[in-house]
C-alpha cells in the first residue's frame, strides 16, 4: 500500500470505519492506523457501512471504489451528507497495488471530480439502490422509481412477493430522503397482536390501561421528523385501519388515555406481499386508506422475472459471507451457475440467500461451489444432499 494520506490532522477522539469486501484490503488500512483511531470497524459493503455510520461517532471513512454491493460515489455522497465532518478516504485496489487518496469533505470525491453530463445523471437514476443489486430491466425501472419519488414527502406504497427486498426498498427511500438523518421506524403490522396495535403505533398516557405504569411514546411519534414503514400493512385489522386513515390525513394522533391530539410530521411508507387492491373490493381492506396509500405503487418483480440478477446477487452473497467469516470467497463453478438459473426461486432473493449461505457452508475448504453442494428444500431436490448424509445412515 502507498500513498497513505497523513494522519497528522487526524485526533484518537473518533472512530475510523472501513468498508471493503476485500478482508486483505481491509487489514492493510488497519496495519496503517497503528491503533490511532477508536474504535475501528469493518463493513463488508456499501450498505453493511452505511447502517454502521448512523450507530457510531467517526471521523475516518474508508471507502473501497469496488464495493460489492453500492457505487462508492453514493456511499460517500450519503455519508457525507449525514454526516458533514466525516473525512472520506478513497481506496483503489488495481492490479493489487493500493493506494490511498484522501478526499475533503467539502469536495468532490476523487473518483468522481469531472462534471457529470445531462447523460450521466440520468443513467445514475438506473444504478442499484443502497443495499441492492442487480442490473435487470424490472430492477433498473425501480431504482428510477424510487430516486423520483425518495425526495418527495409522497406516501408510497411497496408491493410484491415475499423475499423481494420491501424493507431494502423502505430503507433506500429514507436514505435517499431529506429525512436520512431523523429515525425509520419500521413496525411489522403482522407481528404485534391486535390487542396492542393502537398503543404500540399511538402511545399511551400512564394509568390508561391497567398496566400502564408510565407513559409509552408510540412508534408514530418515535418517527417524528423521520419515515414509519409499515410492513404486512394488509393485515392491519379494519378497527386500526380507520385510526390510521385519519393520522395519514390529519398529521395528528391521540394516545390512549389522553383526549389531546398531538401534531406528528411523519412520512408514510408501506408494504405488501398480497393484493392490497383485491383486497379492499372484497371488503378486507378500506378502499379509501388504500388510495391514501398507494399514491405512490413501487411493484418489486420475483427473482424469476430477473434472471440475469441471479449470479450477480449469489456472487455478492458469497462475498459478503466470505468477508464476515475472513475467508477466501469460493468461486461459482459453470455447473452450479447453471442449476441456480435453473430453479424457480419461489422463495425469492431471501431463498436464494439461504442456498448459498448452505453451500458456502458445505464446500469446506474447496475453491469452487459444485452442483453437489446446491441444496434446496423442496423434496425433489433432496439428492443434492449428498454431503450431509452419510452413507452409512441409509443402510437399513
Amino acid at each position: 500500500m502507498s500513498a497513505f494520506p497523513s494522519m497528522d490532522s487526524w485526533s484518537q477522539n473518533g472512530g475510523a470505519l472501513i468498508a471493503s469486501a476485500s478482508s486483505v484490503l481491509r487489514r492493510q488500512v488497519l496495519d496503517r492506523l497503528h491503533g490511532r483511531c477508536h474504535p475501528v470497524q469493518q463493513a463488508s459493503g456499501g450498505a453493511d457501512a452505511l447502517e454502521k455510520l448512523q450507530k457510531g461517532s467517526w471521523q475516518l471513512l474508508f471507502v473501497d471504489r469496488r464495493l460489492p454491493d453500492l457505487d462508492a460515489s453514493e456511499v460517500i455522497a450519503i455519508s457525507q451528507r449525514r454526516f458533514p465532518d466525516i473525512q472520506v478516504v478513497v481506496l483503489d485496489s488495481e492490479r493489487d497495488a493500493v493506494s490511498m487518496r484522501e478526499k475533503n469533505a467539502n469536495r468532490q470525491p476523487a473518483m468522481t471530480c469531472a462534471p457529470e453530463s445531462d447523460s450521466h445523471a440520468d443513467g445514475a437514476r438506473f444504478e442499484p439502490l443502497p443495499g441492492m443489486i442487480g442490473s435487470s430491466t424490472a430492477m433498473r425501472q425501480v431504482y428510477r422509481m424510487v430516486r423520483l419519488v425518495a425526495p418527495r414527502p409522497t406516501t408510497v406504497l411497496i408491493a410484491g412477493p415475499t423475499g423481494t427486498g420491501k424493507e431494502l426498498v423502505a430503507r433506500a427511500l429514507h436514505m435517499l430522503s431529506p429525512r436520512s438523518a431523523k429515525p425509520l421506524v419500521i413496525v411489522n403490522c403482522a407481528a404485534i397482536p391486535e390487542t396492542l396495535l393502537e398503543s404500540e403505533l399511538f402511545g399511551y398516557a400512564r394509568g390508561a390501561f391497567t398496566g400502564a405504569v408510565q407513559a409509552q411514546v408510540g412508534r408514530i411519534p418515535a418517527a417524528h421528523g423521520g419515515t414509519l414503514f409499515l410492513d404486512e400493512i394488509s393485515e392491519l385489522p379494519l378497527g386500526m385501519q380507520g385510526k390510521l386513515l385519519r393520522f395519514l390525513e390529519q398529521k395528528e394522533i391521540q394516545r390512549l388515555g389522553t383526549s389531546e391530539s398531538m401534531r406528528v410530521d411523519v412520512r408514510v411508507i408501506a408494504a405488501s406481499n398480497v393484493d392490497l387492491a383485491a383486497r379492499a373490493m372484497r371488503g378486507q381492506f378500506r378502499q379509501d386508506l388504500y388510495y391514501r396509500l398507494s399514491t405512490f405503487p413501487i411493484e418489486l418483480p420475483p427473482l424469476a422475472a430477473r434472471q440475469e440478477d441471479i449470479l450477480p446477487l449469489a456472487e455478492h452473497f458469497l462475498a459478503c459471507m466470505s468477508a464476515a467469516m475472513e475467508m477466501r470467497t469460493p468461486q461459482l463453478s459453470p455447473e452450479a451457475a447453471r442449476v441456480l438459473q435453473s430453479h424457480s426461486w419461489s422463495g425469492n432473493v431471501r431463498e436464494l440467500q439461504h442456498v448459498i449461505e448452505r453451500a458456502s457452508i458445505l464446500v469446506e475448504n474447496n475453491d469452487s461451489i459444485r452442483p453437489e453442494h446446491i441444496y434446496f428444500p423442496e423434496a425433489q431436490h433432496c439428492e443434492n444432499l449428498k454431503l450431509v448424509i452419510p452413507s452409512e445412515v441409509t443402510k437399513p
